[in-house]
């Protein structure tokens, strides 16, 4: 279900013209595509903040500092177009993030396929053992 909605914010990114939008679908595509991880996992957050830090800190095998960094600029620069006026994303920032998404969102696909029950249990026992 996350995958669909991934692919529906990609192709409406793809479709929109507005600065702002493309700033959110591109995000939104990258945060439904992680969210499926998450899902596969069956770990459920519904703070993207907290989804981003769970990919930091349990998927650091799959994804890059430099993908989680991608993800959490996305996030930052959505939050910054989408609720204030005063404030400025680079054009620079912008381009990367447009540019990385459909590779980001293969990426997770991957992980998807690639994701072994083991890892997946392991995930789960240290989720846990922190609640504990």
């Amino acid at each position: 279900a996350y995958l669909k909605k991934a692919e529906e914010s990609l192709e409406d990114m793809r479709m929109v013209k507005t600065r702002d939008w493309k700033i959110a679908t591109a995000y939104y595509t990258m945060y439904f595509s992680v969210y499926a991880v998450l899902m596969r996992l069956g770990v459920k957050s519904e703070i993207h903040s907290c989804t981003i830090e769970f990919m930091k800190r349990f998927l650091s095998d799959y994804f890059s500092e430099r993908e989680c960094e991608l993800l959490e600029d996305a996030f930052n620069a959505r939050i910054d177009t989408q609720y204030y006026t005063d404030r400025e994303v680079k054009d620079e920032t912008i381009n990367k993030i447009i540019e990385s998404v459909p590779d980001f969102m293969v990426k997770c696909k991957d992980i998807l396929l690639k994701i072994t029950e083991r890892e997946t249990s392991e995930i789960r026992n240290v989720l846990k053992e922190s609640k504990e």
